[in-house]
């Protein structure tokens, strides 16, 4: 029995490689993401070694999208989507003119025909599901206004290239594409199957909120309810793959759009949060190939060849493309933050761009220049994309500084007469819920939140909140620190909390500090700086079940006897 698969050395190779270029770029203080992309390099065909399958990996890369989208979908509500549909849409389309027209502009200088400018254009106008994602995630912004954005702008985009999977064989026959798969129609035919396409998304969509909108909370409840870990687990990972599968084979969508669906329709179940703990360890493994995967397809001889070309396209991507979508966020009347945050996530192209140039290559429609251009772009995108946003989060951080530097106080946000009162920061899952129960016992409150949107869920509830990071002195002390008897740090971040801490017990050695913490050296971090109790959630679940056992019969007599 042979003991060496393809398979199985892909999977070998590429979460060896990926983990030590990714352990040596993270300690070089880079993105983990350009040593991943690296490891993708060396395991291509264009350098020596170890060749991966080209065949397996992008298959391998697709269930890390999948899984990913679905992730991303048990966060989200249709009220969610609706609610950005007024910017996503327009703006998605917009953004998607403007950098086709920017690459069509780049062929022709080139002197390559209007439909292979057109189509090398479009592979760089959609984005990476998962860069942008991965972006998002790490800085906390899915559940913000910007995150709603940035994901109903790739659904949007998503629904493009659906659309252009359709048109692109039609328009290589009509305009003289030499590949064996285009296909010559007239304006009839091209109108014929972008109305069957648009009918199959409809199908699609009407499918998903009336059958599984009932159907996929309703099998996982059911699965919970036998008790098994296993069998859960594997109920979701079925709902992920089977509804993305599905989708794509009956409707013709995006395995990344069924996948969001089906994740979306869940997150109305109560057992969301429990599927997005269970798929997360694949989902982070299979999305790292998806990275190795991209750099198996790069080859480096092109940057010798053409550097011109690698350099305008990489500019479209980074700066033309982005700017675009800067200026049309901006022109719907958003401020400058989510602007540059949206533009910035933007700024790179992934998996439809592999898909469209693939295609038109098979068509004859996209020289094969074109083709490494676009693999170019993308690499090269990509591994810019992280520093990018390294450079955001420091102006973001030097812009918040100065707004707290200058800002004048809010107006009545905090009662000028308020004492005795708890202060809340964070308002999160964790600090709506206890900033809700205390005030309902009669606790006067006080919320201190960074989040815009849900500043104003916490004023909409009647509780006085200051917007701000608690760790600047101003935003502290308009939550009037020196008449507080508690705070209680709702946030997840222990190292940020302690050094908040400190700070809040020079302003009122006498204040009651408790805080959050997710393990035991956090604890140790939190006491240190000055929390008078640290709250480990999974010993104090252990301890309120072990209570509620000793509250029932018959060991409730054996504790009256001790």
């Amino acid at each position: 029995m042979p003991h060496h698969t393809s398979l199985i050395a892909m999977l070998v190779f590429g979460f060896v490689l990926a983990f030590a270029l990714g352990a040596l770029a993270n300690r070089l203080r880079l993105s983990p993401l350009v040593g991943y992309l690296l490891a993708g390099v060396l395991a291509g065909p264009f350098t020596p070694g170890f060749v991966g399958d080209a065949q397996i990996a992008p298959q391998l890369a697709e269930i890390g999208v999948i899984l990913l989208m679905f992730g991303v979908g048990l966060h989200f509500s249709l009220r969610d989507l609706m609610s950005v549909k007024n910017i996503a849409i327009p703006g998605a389309v917009a953004q998607i003119a403007v950098a086709t027209l920017l690459g069509w502009g780049l062929a022709e200088l080139l002197g390559w025909t209007h439909i292979e400018g057109i189509v090398f254009g479009f592979s760089l106008a959609t984005a990476s599901t998962v860069v942008l994602l991965r972006a998002m995630e790490e800085r906390r912004l899915l559940d913000t206004r910007r995150g709603k954005i940035a994901v109903g702008w790739l659904i949007v985009e998503d629904l493009a290239c659906v659309v252009a999977l359709v048109l692109i064989p039609a328009l290589a026959g009509a305009l003289g594409g030499t590949g064996g798969g285009a296909e010559s129609v007239g304006a009839a035919g091209i109108a014929k199957a972008l109305a069957i396409t648009f009918g199959k998304v409809a199908a699609f969509v009407a499918f998903m909120l009336i059958v599984g909108r009932r159907a996929i909370p309703w099998v996982l409840e059911r699965v919970a309810g036998t008790g098994s870990r296993e069998l859960f687990t594997l109920a979701v990972l079925a709902i992920a793959m089977g509804v993305a599968f599905g989708s794509a084979e009956l409707f013709g969508v995006s395995f990344a759009l069924g996948a969001f669906f089906a994740g979306m329709l869940l997150n109305e179940s109560e057992f969301s949060h429990q599927a997005a703990q269970d798929s997360l360890p694949m989902r982070d493994a299979f999305a790292v190939l998806f990275f190795v995967s991209v750099g198996m397809l790069f080859d480096p001889g092109i940057l010798v060849q053409h550097p011109w070309q690698v350099l305008a396209t990489t500019l479209i991507i980074v700066v033309g493309k982005s700017a675009a979508a800067y200026g049309i966020v901006r022109a719907f009347g958003h401020p400058n933050a989510t602007a540059l945050t949206i533009s910035t996530s933007l700024a790179q192209i992934g998996e439809f761009a592999f898909i469209i140039a693939g295609l038109g290559l098979t068509l004859g429609i996209l020289p094969k220049d074109g083709h490494s251009l676009v693999l170019a772009g993308a690499l090269i995108s990509i591994m810019l994309n992280p520093i990018l946003f390294m450079v955001l989060d420091r102006w973001q951080a030097r812009e918040d500084a100065r707004i707290a530097a200058n800002a004048a106080p809010e107006p009545d946000v905090v009662p000028m007469d308020i004492e005795n009162h708890a202060i809340v920061v964070g308002y999160g899952r964790v600090g709506s819920q206890l900033a809700h129960l205390l005030h309902e016992r009669g606790v006067p409150i006080v919320v201190i939140e960074d989040d815009a949107d849900l500043v104003e869920q916490a004023r909409a509830q009647g509780l006085p909140a200051v917007r701000g990071n608690a760790a600047s002195r101003r935003v502290m002390l308009e939550a009037a620190p020196e008449r507080a008897k508690l705070a209680v740090f709702a946030i997840p971040q222990a190292l940020e909390a302690g050094e908040t801490i400190e700070r809040l017990k020079v302003l009122n050695p006498a204040i009651t500090v408790l805080a959050r913490a997710h393990s035991e050296n956090q604890v140790r971090h939190l006491l240190q700086h000055g929390a008078d109790a640290a709250v480990l959630a999974e010993r104090e679940l252990a301890y309120s079940l072990a209570e509620m056992v000793m509250a029932t019969p018959p060991y409730r007599p054996a504790r009256t006897q001790a």
